[in-house]
C-alpha cells in the first residue's frame, strides 16, 4: 500500500512539475476552504464544492497521462491522436465549467440571492 501511495503521490507531483494548468488549478483548490469559509456556507456545499474541485484535479491528471503516454507512444503529429487530446481537454473543461457554475451558485445562495 506504501509503495502505491508513492506511485501515486509521484503522479501528482510530475504534474505539478510540468503542468502549468494543474498548478493553477490545485492553487484553487487549496484557497477553496478559506473562501467556504468566509461564506459561511452549510456542509453540503462544502461537499459539492470540495468533490468538483478534486474531480477537475483528477481530470487534470487523467489528461496528463493521456499526453504523455501518447506523446511517448506517437510523437509524430496524427489527426486521430489530436482528437485524443482534445477530447481529454474537453473534459477538464467542461469539469472546471461546472466547477465555476457551482462556485457562482454558492455566492449567490452566501448572499441570500439564492436559497
Amino acid at each position: 500500500m506504501r509503495q502505491r501511495l508513492g506511485f501515486a503521490w509521484e503522479g501528482i507531483a510530475a504534474a505539478w512539475r510540468n503542468e502549468r494548468s494543474f498548478r493553477i488549478q490545485t492553487i484553487f483548490a487549496l484557497a477553496l476552504p478559506v473562501a467556504l469559509l468566509l461564506l459561511r456556507v452549510s456542509a453540503v456545499w462544502w461537499a459539492l464544492c470540495l468533490i468538483i474541485a478534486l474531480l477537475v484535479l483528477a481530470a487534470e491528471l487523467f489528461n496528463t497521462a493521456l499526453e504523455s503516454l501518447i506523446d511517448h507512444l506517437h510523437p509524430e503529429i496524427h489527426p486521430a491522436i489530436g482528437t485524443a487530446k482534445d477530447c481529454a481537454a474537453g473534459a477538464v473543461l467542461l469539469l472546471s465549467a461546472g466547477a465555476v457554475i457551482v462556485g457562482v451558485i454558492v455566492v449567490l445562495v452566501a448572499l441570500g440571492v439564492l436559497s
